[in-house]
């Protein structure tokens, strides 16, 4: 039995996913063009696409964006010591505060720098050349967007060609990697690593990937019920989109199936 039949008996009516070793689609669930909202997975695609901004020389990662020397790079990384609601809670590089205003911060800076809508600037920057055809921006660059589980896997494959190689190194390397913080939905992390968009697992515990993905897996979740990881070291990647908002209900199962997966897989 294929590891994506676990998701047969999650509490959920509707599901997608995509699993990929490389380039290559080794696994489908569901409707995989179906559209979901994917909440904070958003934040991978605006990471990229102000990185696609910072290699087109619109933008600088050093770049002034908020009060007391928050730089663009502490936005990304949530190292700004800005809130939810972004209000300040401490100094930029003194603890990871999980931040939606730190992105729109962010976004509203290529925004201006490139006298552009950040919304059509996703669309000509990564959107198109990407090809996914079925992934909208409708609202914050934190958590509004919506997509399917073929066009985030073509995140994945096309990232290489729209950002160099020494830019993706850095978006998936630790950005103040000695920073604690809460991981939101599993706690106090020591440290919390971030990189420049992506959440990256390191050691962390407990965590919403398999306890045997690799230090190096890299992704994000969302609260509306989906994740994106990549395991850089095993060359495997899975997306999976739900329609059950994040819960209690992912904790065993999140894991579980990413566990399941490589032990498929790998």
């Amino acid at each position: 039995m294929s590891a994506l039949a676990l998701i047969d008996s999650w509490p959920c009516e509707q599901a997608a996913a995509v699993v990929q070793r490389g380039d290559a689609v080794v696994g489908t669930y569901g409707d995989v063009t179906r559209r979901y909202p994917i909440a904070s997975v958003t934040k991978l695609l605006t990471a990229a696409t102000i990185l696609i901004g910072y290699e087109e020389g619109s933008v600088a990662l050093d770049d002034p964006v908020f009060d007391e020397g928050a730089t663009l790079a502490d936005l990304l990384a949530h190292a700004a010591g800005l809130a939810a609601d972004g209000s300040r809670l401490d100094a930029p590089g003194k603890r990871r505060v999980y931040s939606n205003a730190g992105y729109e911060l962010a976004a509203a800076h290529l925004a201006s720098a490139t006298d552009m809508t950040f919304t059509d600037y996703m669309s000509d920057g990564l959107l198109q050349p990407s090809g996914m055809d079925d992934t909208t921006l409708e609202g914050s660059p934190a958590f509004a967007a919506r997509s399917t589980a073929a066009d985030l896997a073509r995140f994945v494959t096309t990232l290489p060609m729209l950002l160099s190689e020494q830019t993706r190194n850095r978006m998936v390397t630790p950005h103040l990697p000695e920073l604690i913080g809460v991981l939101p939905g599993y706690g106090r992390q020591t440290p919390n690593s971030w990189g420049l968009g992506p959440e990256l697992r390191t050691h962390k515990s407990p965590h919403w990937t398999g306890s045997t993905n690799s230090e190096a897996t890299w992704g994000h979740f969302g609260q509306a019920g989906t994740f994106l990881w990549v395991d850089p070291a095993v060359e495997i990647s899975a997306v999976v989109l739900t329609n059950k908002p994040f819960g209690d209900w992912a904790l065993p199962l999140w894991p579980a199936l990413s566990d399941a997966l490589l032990d498929e897989y790998v």
